[in-house]
Order: structure tokens, then C-alpha cells, then sequence
């Protein structure tokens, strides 16, 4: 310790306080230097400071932080609530702040002020830790008081006073420390942050016997017991440093107001044995701010570490195999699964983005986008096949054995992305799509039916805009046109309003007007008035069950006897074709959903001059909100404990067939730089993949990396000319025998899909899904083969028997061609006219030489309003089973003419997309 002093040496509290804004000033321009080079130039420290009513003192400290923030660079921001504020409101607030990703530091200004009772405690403990800048939290001081300084944030007192006690030069190692005080906020924090500093510390109190006595002895002091003058000079030791964290009120006829500020030591007496000391006002109260500043900076800091670096402690589950391989089901109840909130902590999704659906699914909140979107994402990986057979060459199992190649094997960061499967093939002959052997999804039964309910609420939502179409037809069949502008815009006391998706309407309309009672008789009529051609109706109802008797029904029966309007023909399709499936997959946001689905068109006018959509039916919001839940994706796992993302599931012969970009997106951020996603499209590089690219990577934004090829020898002996597949019977001897030969020829379908996936600018790594009755010869004739027609790699996997270390082998190739620079590019340029796009997709994917049109279709197709459209995707709808429109075509196709039967619209999907079918 410092020598006696005749007088002590000022601890000058602003001095020091300055010195360590500069260095929080100079931190956070660090910071938002590091933001902007990593692509977020936007980035700065956020405190938000929550006040519970109106109490002065806490107004002056207040003011006090917000601008001693501002001016170091924090965007600083003040809740105030009022005095009626109940604790679940306070509680509530909290909450909604710890979500806020732009907000690093939350502190709660006690004491509270409200009439209601609040649990300051509880309500202090709400605070996420990683935002207790004040480090009240049950997490920080447990932090501290195990020693973990690096981990916690250190109350902003007890911290200030440590770095005064540093700026004395003062050695604390070994040092008598003494403190005066026992609060949760200075006393012991200040004794545990001393201790873990290797001091000898004592804390005395107001118990406490013999306090003259024990303070004798320190070498250093700190007081904070809240009385005014309690520690006298003459007990100081010569030479200690003391503390003075008391600020107490005294009544001083002699001062300008009338009362003066003095802390818990006589400082006068004190000052003439402390080698040094601080003042009452300027000493602690500066550093409390500053430490404040610090905390906050430093939360921001962890914040933008956590987006450069995820938080990844992803713990595997071992696979025991059986031999021989049994059943997926038995394979899939073989492995216990985690508990789906316990997965979610390990991938870094916090608990309050988590809402499990039971014990082994959950669903995933948007905000983790929000809190992640400055975080670089991690490698794109699509996986495709070739032309399957009906018995399908193992896609999805391939994508769940790679993801557990990754994440179990390689401990690397990983994301499988899937769709979820329709009732309709699982109750089929194809079965469920959770993988197979010992690379599945799991529980396989959830998985495959009902998980958390999206597809049943696709149903609801198309159903109600089924029902809203018909019900329109009725209500202008029945009604004069002011009786349906008085339930359209019903009056509201003596006011009438048009409501938002009205005035849309309105404008599409060119109507300018906004208050109802300005419309003429015409506009009035031109307003309720969607005159629907029940003939042009493209919305049909839906039901998740392959259920053939309802492919064609008569629908109004009983509304033509009552109502007098016609009976009409329509049809049940299977939900998962539904267009708000295909919106689901594509949409990128809650908002970006709604406006999708106002844009659905489902008929047209009976003069065909008007497109009728869900906005102009009413039901968009209604839609929304039946949508709500669904939008976010499903967190599974597979049986090795890697993460999966189940989500929509639209079909990839007659939609984009691909998961949702949300999943996508979410997935990507959570990797981070250093981890992967692995999406699978629906069949083949001429169905899915194209789709994936030419469609989903346009309108998400994102840029894949690879492609894995999964090819079979079963499926190029088919291809080579081998006897017909058919599921429910059994393979022909030609497929479990080998016929080197028929390999050789079946080459030119999965060399066909290398091209296609070269296209794009994406290297190809083949998957080749090896059956026990594949031989050596088959399989490395395919690999030879597919190396030399520009495959990145081959390379065989046994991921059906073995796991993911059938596919570490695979994974590792990935990584490999993902290291190079990506050369992805679109197939087409979106200014091409529609007919060039299709043109272009007929004759570089599939071969063909040139395209047709039917006379409906070039009618179609030369429709005015089609003949303007140009800068939007399109898709293609045919046959899953061959590169031409004839599924029975195997191989390769050639020399043939695709032929377009009929061009429609989907505004919906990707902006006034124009859609194809075959």
C-alpha cells in the first residue's frame, strides 16, 4: 500500500470517468468499423433505460445516462411507463425488449413507482443476462460469485470502484480489504469482484462488532452503508485507500439551497491518514455512469461476436446398428429423441423463440432472422437426382445422412431444410419422406402426419377462400348494389369508412375517392360489383387425402333451389397443391405472406377484363391470420440429434416443389460462415432443381454453393433400357443382377443432369446411394462416368445402413467444391418475353428442340395483359419421370417438341409470376 500522506491524494471520479468514456467512444467506433465491413454499416450499441413512473431522483440519473451515451456513440432510448403499470405490463415490456436484436443493454431504474405491486426482483430478473448491463441479474451474480468475470457483466458500482482502486496503483493481491455494506447492488458484488482479485476481504454491516477495529486494519476501504459520516477519521490506517460510495443529504443553513451532499466517511479526517480518497460529490457516482457505458459497449461487442461466430454446442446422439438394417419405423423408435427446447439451446435459438409442440417438435419465431440478420450466412448445398424410378432413388434420405455426416461425424454447424410431407403420398404408394434406414428425420410418425398442423391449415385458409368466392356469387346474385355497399361499408355510428383492402381495391378500380359517400351510382356499382364467371373459377376446395370420388363435384345444389343460382362443377385437389402452399414456401415474412395472398388470383369478370383476387374477395387478412403460426418453421432432428427445419410442402411436377425460404433463411444465419444448409428439391435437376435456382434463389436473395447428385444404379439400369419399374411388385432380376452394360447406357440420364447443374455455374458432387445388391464394377463405372462428364466428384454412400458415417465421405467432398468461389448464375434473364423463357428452359434443361403451342395456349399466351409481362420467373409444370413430357421416355429425350397446352398466372407467387403448364 501507498505510505502515509499528510493528505490524501483526490480519486477525481470525473477525471477517471472521461479517461474511460474516450475508451468506450474509441470501442464502439471499433465496433460499427468491424460492422461495416462485415456488411452492417448500420450497426451501433443500443441501451434502452425503463423507468416504472415518475420519481425525480430517478428522472436526474436518467438524463445523466442518456446523454453520457449519446455522446459516446450509444443510441440510447428511455421507456418511461406509468405509475399504473401492472407487473406483468412491466414484465411484458421486458420481454419484447429482450427480443429487440438493436438493443444490447436493458436496465431497470429502481426503485419502481407504480401504484400496483411489482416484484422488482422478478422484474430485474426478466432482463435477459446477456443485456444486464447492470448485472443485477440472478445469471450475473452467480457469474461473479463463481469467479467467472469474463462471462458476466459486474454491477456497475462495484466495477467503477474497482477502477478507481487500479488507478491508485494500489496492489490488490494480498491486500486487507474491508467493506462497509452488504447491498445486492454495491456491498456484495464489491466483495466478490475484490476476492476474485485475490484481496483478503471482510464485509462488515450494521451487526457487524467492533467495526473501528476491523476498518483499522484495511488496507483498502470501501463504504457504502448509507449514513452519513459513519466512518470516522481516526479509525482509517495510515496509508489506505478509501472508497466512499455514500451520498447522503444534510441540512446546511450555510450552502446556496440550504443542504449539502456528504458521503459515508468524514472525509476531512479521513483525508489527512488516506493515502487516497474520494469526494462526495465526483468520485463514485462519474464511474457508476462510465461502467454503464462500458457494460453496454461490451454487450455490443459479444453481440457482433455472436453474429461473426455462432453459438454452436450441438451434442450427438450415437446410433446403434443393427444388422440386418430393420424397418424405418423400427430404425426411427430405435433413438430417443432430445427434447426439442434442449436442441434449440444448442443451435443457438434462444427459449423465448422456441415453442414446442410437445416434447420432440417445435416451432421457430421469425424474430430469429431479425436478431441474426448481420450474421454472414453459411453454405448453400441443393441436393437433386436424376430421373427416379416409382420407387424413388433415396433423396431425402441422402439429405438427412449428409446433414448427420455434417453435424455428428464432421462437428460442423448444420441445417437439413425439408419440406413436410401431404397425406396423400404417405398414405400412397411412395410412403413418408422422413428418410429411410438410419438417415431419418424423427419421430418419424410425426413427421409424417399432422406435426404441428400447417397443412390443416393451409386447408382452412384455401376452404375459406373457396367459400368467400361462392358466397360473393350469391350475395350480387341476391342483392341490389346499395344493399351490398351497406354490408361491404357498413356504417359506424352515422360514419362510414373504407377499410385498407378496400381502398386497394379502389385504386386498382383508378378511383381515387376515399370517403364513401363521395362515389357516384357507377362507382358504387363498379365497387361492390366483382361480376364473377363461375366458368373462369380457378380456386378449388382442398383435402389432404389422395380421394378420387371428389376429383369432380356439383357444388350449390340447395343455394339453386332457394336462391335461384346455378348449380356449378368444381373439384377437390390435394392441399398441398394449393397455391397458398406455394406462397407458404416462398414468402419472406408474415407481411410479405399477406401481400402474396391479396395478389391470388381465383377468376375472372364476366366481361374478361378483370382478374378477381383474394383482395378483391376480402379475405386476405382472414387468411393471414389462419396462416399466422404456419409461417414459422418446424424444428426437428434426425436420428443422430442434428437439427432439421420442416417446412411447407408444395409439389415440385405442378408448383416449385421446394421448403420454405424462411427455413432457409433462418438456417443459414444460425451456421454461421463456418457451418452448411441442406436443402433437398423436389425429383430432378429438370424439375426441383430448377425451380430452386431459376425461382426460390431469385426471390430469397440467396446464392447456393453445390449441388449433390443422387443417382442409383437401379435407376440407370432402368434408364439404360432395363425391364419397367412398378412399385408394390417385385424387381425384375435385371436390377438385384449385374448388367454392367445397362449402366453404361442409363449414364446419359445422370449425365444429363451434371450439364443441367453445370448450367448454373454450381459444381456437382454425385451421391451414389449404394444398394447391397450393387456391384463394385456397376459403381465404379458410374463414378468413372461421371467424373469425366465434369462432376466435381462421385462419390458412393451407405448412409441407409450406416448413418451419417455412410456420408462423412460426401460431406468432406462438399466442402471441397464449396471452397472455390461461387460461379452461380440464373438460367434466363427476366426481360426475356415469356415465350423466350420457356423456350430457353425446353431446350437447355430438357433437351427438346424447340416448343408448340395449342391454340389455347398461344391464345393465352398473346393475351394483352400477358404480352406486357416480362421481368418475373416462370415454372414449368410436367411429368416427374422423364425429361419429356412422355413419362414413358427414359434416358435421355431427343429430337422432340415440348408441346404447351395452357399459360396461366400466379400473381401471388413471385410478383405477377407467369406460370406454365404442360
Amino acid at each position: 500500500m501507498a505510505s502515509p500522506s499528510a493528505c490524501a491524494q483526490i480519486l477525481d471520479g470525473k477525471l477517471i470517468a472521461k479517461s474511460v468514456l474516450q475508451q468506450v467512444a474509441s470501442t464502439i467506433q471499433d465496433l460499427r468499423t468491424t460492422g461495416a465491413q462485415a456488411g452492417t454499416a448500420d450497426f451501433q450499441p443500443g441501451l434502452v433505460i425503463v423507468q416504472v413512473g415518475n420519481r425525480e431522483d430517478s428522472n436526474v440519473y436518467i438524463r445523466t445516462k442518456l446523454k453520457t451515451g449519446s455522446e459516446v456513440g450509444i443510441k440510447t432510448r428511455h421507456v418511461k411507463l406509468p405509475d399504473t403499470t401492472t407487473e406483468s405490463e412491466l414484465l411484458h415490456e421486458l420481454q419484447r425488449l429482450n427480443q429487440d436484436s438493436s438493443v444490447h443493454g436493458v436496465i431497470l431504474q429502481l426503485p419502481l413507482d407504480s401504484k400496483e405491486p411489482i416484484d422488482s426482483a422478478k422484474a430485474t430478473n426478466a432482463i435477459s443476462p446477456e443485456k444486464d448491463v447492470d448485472g443485477l441479474s440472478l445469471d450475473n451474480a452467480g457469474s461473479l460469485a463463481r469467479g467467472d468475470l469474463a462471462r458476466c457483466f459486474v454491477p456497475c458500482t462495484p466495477k467503477g470502484v474497482l477502477e478507481l482502486i487500479k488507478r491508485t496503483g494500489a496492489n490488490i493481491e494480498g491486500a486487507q480489504a474491508v467493506i462497509i455494506g452488504r447491498s445486492k447492488i454495491v456491498g456484495a458484488p464489491m466483495s466478490e469482484l475484490l476476492l476474485w482479485h485475490h484481496a483478503t476481504v471482510v464485509v462488515c454491516h450494521s451487526k457487524s462488532r467492533n467495526i473501528q477495529q476491523l476498518v483499522s486494519n484495511a488496507d483498502i476501504l470501501v463504504v457504502a452503508i448509507g449514513k452519513a459520516n459513519f466512518v470516522k477519521g481516526d479509525w482509517i490506517k495510515p496509508g489506505a485507500v478509501v472508497i466512499d460510495c455514500g451520498i447522503n443529504v444534510l441540512q446546511d443553513p450555510t450552502a446556496p439551497n440550504g443542504r449539502r451532499l456528504v458521503g459515508d466517511v468524514e472525509f476531512k479526517e479521513a483525508s489527512l491518514r488516506a493515502a487516497w480518497i474520494t469526494p462526495v460529490p465526483g468520485g463514485v457516482g462519474p464511474m457508476t455512469v462510465a461502467m454503464l457505458m462500458q457494460n453496454t459497449a461490451e454487450a455490443a461487442s459479444r453481440s457482433q461476436q455472436l453474429l461473426q461466430q455462432p453459438s454452436w454446442k450441438l451434442q450427438a446422439l450415437k446410433l446403434t446398428l443393427q444388422r440386418p438394417v430393420p424397418s424405418d419405423i423400427e430404425a426411427a423408435r430405435s433413438q430417443t429423441p432430445k427434447n426439442i427446447a434442449e436442441l434449440a439451446a444448442e443451435v443457438g435459438i434462444r427459449p423465448d423463440e422456441i415453442e414446442p409442440y410437445g416434447w420432440s417438435k417445435g416451432k421457430v419465431s421469425l424474430q430469429t432472422y431479425d436478431r441474426l440478420k448481420d450474421r454472414p450466412n453459411g453454405k448453400y448445398i441443393v441436393v437433386s437426382g436424376i430421373t427416379p424410378t416409382p420407387l424413388g432413388e433415396g433423396k431425402s434420405t441422402t439429405t438427412v445422412g449428409l446433414a448427420q455426416a455434417f453435424g455428428a461425424h464432421l462437428h460442423k454447424p448444420i441445417f437439413a431444410c425439408v419440406r413436410q410431407p401431404s397425406q396423400g403420398p404417405t398414405f400412397g404408394i411412395k410412403g413418408g419422406a422422413a428418410g429411410g434406414g438410419y438417415s431419418q428425420v424423427i419421430p418419424m410418425e410425426d413427421f409424417n402426419l399432422h406435426l404441428t398442423g400447417d397443412i390443416h391449415a393451409i386447408t382452412a385458409a384455401n376452404n375459406l377462400l373457396a367459400a368467400a368466392i361462392d358466397a360473393r356469387i350469391l350475395h350480387e346474385g341476391t342483392q341490389t348494389d346499395a344493399a351490398l355497399f351497406r354490408r361491404l361499408v357498413p356504417a359506424k355510428g352515422a360514419v362510414r369508412e373504407f377499410v385498407p383492402i378496400q381502398l386497394r381495391r379502389l385504386q386498382r378500380l383508378g378511383i381515387s375517392k376515399t370517403n364513401p359517400e363521395e362515389l357516384t351510382n357507377d362507382e358504387v356499382k363498379r365497387f361492390v360489383r366483382l361480376d364473377i364467371d363461375p366458368q373462369t373459377i380457378s380456386w378449388n376446395r382442398v383435402l389432404d387425402t389422395n380421394d378420387q370420388f371428389l376429383r369432380e363435384i356439383t357444388i350449390g345444389k340447395s343455394v339453386q333451389q332457394e336462391k335461384g343460382i346455378p348449380e356449378r362443377q368444381t373439384q377437390f385437389d390435394i392441399t398441398v397443391s394449393s397455391e397458398i402452399m406455394a406462397v407458404l414456401a416462398l414468402a419472406t415474412s408474415l407481411a410479405d405472406m399477406r401481400e402474396k395472398f391479396g395478389k391470388m388470383v381465383v377468376a375472372r369478370s364476366k366481361d374478361g377484363q378483370h382478374l378477381i383476387t383474394a383482395d378483391d374477395i376480402g379475405v386476405t387478412g382472414a387468411l393471414t391470420v389462419l396462416m399466422k403460426d404456419a409461417i414459422r418453421p418446424n424444428l426437428m432432428q434426425t436420428l443422430e440429434g442434428t437439427p432439421v427445419f420442416v417446412h411447407a410442402g408444395p409439389f415440385a411436377n405442378i408448383a416449385h416443389g421446394n421448403s420454405s425460404i424462411v427455413a432457409d433463411l433462418i438456417a443459414l444465419k444460425l451456421v454461421g460462415s463456418e457451418g452448411f444448409v441442406v436443402t433437398e428439391a423436389g425429383f430432378g435437376s429438370d424439375i426441383g432443381m430448377e425451380k430452386f435456382c431459376d425461382i426460390k434463389c431469385r426471390y430469397s436473395g440467396l446464392v447456393a454453393d453445390a449441388v449433390v447428385l443422387v443417382a442409383t444404379v437401379r435407376a440407370l439400369k432402368m434408364h439404360g433400357g432395363g425391364p419397367a419399374v412398378q412399385a408394390g411388385t417385385p424387381l425384375p432380376k435385371e436390377y438385384v443382377e449385374e448388367h454392367v452394360d445397362l449402366v453404361r447406357k442409363g449414364f446419359c440420364n445422370l449425365g444429363k443432369h451434371i450439364e443441367n447443374a453445370s448450367r448454373f455455374g454450381l459444381p456437382v458432387v454425385v451421391a451414389i446411394n449404394r444398394f447391397h445388391t450393387d456391384t463394385d464394377e456397376e459403381i465404379n463405372v458410374i463414378r468413372g462416368m461421371a467424373l469425366e462428364s465434369g462432376a466435381f466428384d462421385a462419390i458412393v454412400c451407405t448412409h441407409w445402413a450406416d448413418g451419417g458415417l455412410g456420408a462423412v465421405n460426401l460431406a468432406n467432398a462438399v466442402i471441397r467444391a464449396t471452397e472455390a468461389p461461387s460461379q452461380f448464375r440464373f438460367l434466363y434473364d427476366l426481360e426475356l418475353s415469356l415465350a423466350e423463357k420457356m423456350r430457353k428452359i425446353a431446350q437447355d434443361i430438357y433437351g427438346a428442340t424447340d416448343i408448340s403451342f395449342t391454340p389455347d395456349a398461344q391464345d393465352q399466351l398473346d393475351s394483352p395483359r400477358r404480352s406486357r409481362i416480362r421481368p418475373f420467373a416462370h415454372l414449368h409444370g410436367k411429368t416427374h419421370l422423364s425429361f419429356s413430357h412422355d413419362a414413358s421416355v427414359k434416358g435421355v429425350a431427343r429430337d422432340f417438341v415440348l408441346p404447351i397446352r395452357q399459360v396461366w398466372s400466379a400473381p401471388a407467387l413471385v410478383s405477377s409470376a407467369p406460370l406454365l403448364a404442360l
